[in-house]
């Protein structure tokens, strides 16, 4: 009996001490590391501001919009350079996300947004609206964003907006479509009766 007592015994140890230090430089390695990524991100995104300086002030709305077609509540997911989704425009509050109200008149479509930049699209420099699945950091299911192209300062910005009901988006699409399709039309008639 007592021969098969030691084995027992000594195959008893007590647990391994763990070591806390080791542990505790680990982890505040680990929150200087992501400290680090943040603050290279931050400075990029200050960088890609710089790069796009020259973009003028966006317009305000006008005191006499004229009479309202469309308004839209949601959110603003951002601006690009047109065609190239991936582009993203930080310039002049432009790659801020936030909530957004939309209003569409004759004169253009007026963008609010608490916490942002509001800004202006006159009808003369909207180029169009099509339903796409994604803008810049943000992709949604097939025709889930509404994507206005517009012009400034020389510039073709495709923004991007959801509405809260997505339902309303075709018909924003085509209002806005109609709306770029007579302004092209009156400046072009404008320009042949000057010749």
């Amino acid at each position: 009996m007592t021969a098969q007592l030691i084995p027992l015994a000594a195959a008893q140890h007590s647990a391994p001490v763990t070591d806390w230090s080791g542990r505790i430089a680990w982890v505040v390695g680990l929150l200087v590391f992501v400290v680090f990524v943040y603050w290279l991100m931050r400075q990029g995104w200050k960088w890609r501001g710089t790069l796009q300086g020259d973009l003028p002030e966006l317009p305000a709305a006008p005191t006499d919009a004229g009479e309202v077609r469309l308004s839209l509540s949601g959110r603003y997911h951002g601006s690009t350079t047109a065609g190239q989704w991936l582009d993203r425009i930080v310039a002049r509050g432009l790659g801020t996300r936030s909530r957004a109200e939309l209003t569409l008149t004759d004169q253009g479509l007026a963008v609010e947004r608490p916490g942002a930049t509001d800004f202006f699209v006159p009808a003369a420099a909207l180029r169009g609206a099509r339903l796409d699945k994604g803008i810049a950091g943000k992709v949604l299911p097939e025709g889930g964003l509404l994507v206005v192209t517009w012009e400034h300062g020389g510039k073709q910005i495709d923004s991007g907006f959801r509405s809260d009901r997505a339902g309303e988006h075709p018909a924003w699409v085509a209002a806005l479509n109609r709306l770029t399709s007579t302004e092209h039309t009156t400046e072009h008639t404008e320009t042949e009766g000057a010749r």
